[in-house]
């Protein structure tokens, strides 16, 4: 059986002062367990439910389009701001070790990125919403561009979070658990590389969607030994 993460607290409110994560880092771990599930969840749903959607062709950031686009709009926002919340419990919980200052950074700004594609609409391309025409391009505009932008840096973020993650894991000895966290890193940039290529939109929400569950699992692991 491998060995979950080693966890160090700040001495500070965030602890209770017996060497655990108190009650507020614990809730901020919690934001990260959560933030991937919620978001693939949303996204899967709405992908079977908005008439004219395929996400073999359409990219799911064309969900904020449309009238029903707030519920994707919203969807990046809440995700992006758990993961800035997960970031400060990291900020709390990994105090030495490879990756304990740049994880947290890292899922910040892939924090910030998502919430900036709910922030910044791409504009409607490839038929989508119902109307559009198929040659339209989704960085039409400004705000289409300033969300590719937005979720390029996410993208990037995700793949270099997992990588250093996995580094972390095979430090401490798990080996399994780092080999899962650069698979996930290796197929999130499979996905960002191939976003362009047919059915390139479900390669893309596929390997996101990995790096954002695996990154939930891991955040898991730490609200479990991290609660007393």
């Amino acid at each position: 059986m491998t060995q979950a993460p080693s966890i160090t607290t700040r001495p500070n409110q965030a602890s209770t002062g017996h060497g655990t994560p108190g009650p507020v880092t614990r809730r901020l771990l919690v934001c990260g367990a959560v933030a991937g599930p919620l978001f693939v969840a949303v996204v899967v749903a709405q992908a079977l439910t908005r008439t004219g959607f395929d996400l073999t062709r359409d990219a799911a950031s064309l969900l904020d389009d449309g009238s029903w686009g707030w519920i994707q709009a919203t969807n990046f926002i809440v995700t992006g701001l758990l993961l800035i919340a997960a970031a400060a419990g990291l900020r709390h919980t990994l105090r030495t070790g490879p990756g304990h200052k740049w994880i947290p950074r890292l899922l910040a700004i892939a924090g910030v990125g998502l919430a900036g594609g709910g922030v910044f609409h791409p504009d409607p391309s490839g038929g989508f919403p119902p109307g559009t025409p198929r040659g339209a391009s989704a960085v039409a505009t400004w705000h289409g561009v300033a969300h590719m932008v937005c979720g390029s840096a996410a993208f990037l973020a995700l793949i270099a979070v997992c990588f250093v993650l996995g580094r972390r894991l095979a430090a401490s000895g798990q080996r399994r658990a780092a080999a899962c966290s650069r698979i996930a890193g290796v197929l999130c940039a499979a996905g960002v590389a191939t976003a362009g290529a047919p059915h390139g939109s479900l390669t893309l929400f596929t390997g996101v969607s990995l790096a954002l569950l695996w990154v939930a699992a891991t955040t898991t692991r730490l609200v479990r030994q991290a609660t007393p």
